[in-house]
């Protein structure tokens, strides 16, 4: 029994290997798909067998990709994602906003659609029953059945209970909404999840460049609020209940300014938009977070003065930037990452942090410790969440359900009308 089971883990291992591979780099011939993934000949044929009599591989056209070889003999074929194989809903949730989004399982992005539904005030306490609306709906009006998604993926900001599927804290949703993913689950019929949102960022980056973003690094995430998703040995770290990496809630000042968590002092009470403009506002240190809700128009203006040498401003920007060098070498310290991502609306102004950032990692740590790790700033534009948020999903369906066989049959269907724009690190 015991040899049968390390059979079966085995062939599970390998199967979620050649899907990996697939999606990573395909379309690939076998013999590719034995060097990507180190299998034997004999493992790779019997395994992309399996998967095409399954219809979750199928091969791609000659047009697409025909390899030739340099001698006689026949045309090696190449293997690519069957689109059809399933589908997937990603729910991104912000302030008063959710946002759908259908993928196919190649990763190309079918539809992206918004909703306006409360997540603070009053109305928000019937958060999950309109959520649960607004998917059926969703699903009705594009005549889509609920057996041919798969997973129905939630990104929410804010620390997050993955056991019970509710929210500890968030900036912008209202923690009383309740356990959200079991509900959803049970009203639609189809399995779902929930993570934070600056997690699934992490999974964007490693879909995107595994090689790079492949062992332990993290992306922080700086706007409304300041965030953190954390890759550990080439696995998203969450902690034991799915609330780990809240860099932003580390002290960086014992009794300081008051942050949107309710304590004092936190780095995000320094660095978060609502920080920035509460300095130059010369507004009081315990002024609510709450009550502070500047828009992307109001910092950029808040750049612009910094930048024309406006002395408060500019303070106001250094003194964040020193926050967020000391809790950055805090980071590093601790876990010796190999790259640091910056991120979101707030790195438009990192130009501004920059020397109080350098000069916070400076004093905060051991400079051979510092030149070990990479810090990358990615443009403000370049939203992660949408591409996080499926390939999570995908990773998911590649290890966990495509890798058993056991998994329901695959039925080869009516493709989901829709316009496709590649999103995840895969080839069409």
């Amino acid at each position: 029994m015991q040899s049968k089971a390390d059979t079966e883990l085995v062939r599970r291992q390998n199967r979620g290997l050649v899907l990996g591979a697939v999606r990573r780099a395909g379309p690939l011939a076998r013999v590719e798909l034995g060097r990507e993934t180190g299998l034997s000949p004999a493992t790779i044929s019997a395994i992309t067998g399996d998967l095409l009599a399954e219809h979750i591989l199928v091969t791609a056209s000659l047009d697409e990709r025909a390899e030739r070889p340099l001698g006689r003999g026949r045309p090696r074929v190449a293997l690519t994602l069957n689109e059809e194989a399933a589908y997937v809903l990603g729910v991104k949730v912000s302030l008063n906003t959710v946002t759908l989004l259908l993928s196919n399982y190649a990763g190309h992005l079918q539809d992206r659609s918004r909703y306006a539904v409360a997540t603070v005030g009053p109305d928000s306490t019937d958060f999950v029953p309109r959520l649960i609306e607004i998917i059926r709906g969703y699903l009705v009006d594009r005549g889509i059945e609920p057996s041919r998604v798969s997973e129905i993926s939630i990104a929410i900001p804010g620390t997050t209970d993955e056991t019970t599927g509710t929210l500890l804290w968030s900036p912008t949703v209202n923690v009383d909404v309740g356990a959200i993913p079991g509900p959803v689950a049970e009203a639609v019929g189809i399995r779902a999840s929930m993570t934070n949102d600056v997690n699934v960022m992490a999974q964007a980056l490693n879909s995107r460049d595994p090689v790079r973003f492949g062992g332990t690094f993290a992306v922080i995430f700086i706007a409304y609020g300041v965030g953190m998703g954390l890759y550990i040995d080439g696995k998203l770290f969450t902690g034991a209940y799915g609330s780990g990496a809240e860099f932003g809630h580390v002290n960086h000042m014992p009794g300081g300014a008051l942050c949107r968590c309710g304590r004092r002092g936190c780095v995000e009470a320094y660095v978060a938009d609502y920080a920035i403009y509460r300095a130059v506002e010369n507004l009081p240190p315990d002024e609510p977070p709450t009550e502070i809700d500047p828009d992307a128009e109001t910092m950029r203006k808040l750049e612009e003065r910094a930048r024309a040498g406006e002395d408060r401003v500019r303070m106001a920007y250094h003194q964040a930037g020193l926050a967020l060098g000391f809790g950055l070498s805090r980071l590093v310290a601790l876990l010796n990452p190999q790259r640091v991502a910056l991120t979101g609306r707030g790195v438009a102004g990192f130009d501004l942090m920059e020397a109080g950032f350098k000069a916070g990692l400076e004093e905060g740590l051991v400079s051979e410790l510092a030149r070990m790790t990479e810090i990358e700033v990615f443009s403000a534009e370049d939203d992660l969440v949408d591409v996080g948020i499926l390939a999570g999903a995908m990773q998911r369906l590649d290890r966990e359900v495509f890798a058993s066989s056991d998994h329901e049959p695959v039925t080869p269907g009516r493709p989901i009308a829709a316009h496709a724009q590649p999103l995840l690190g895969a080839k069409a």
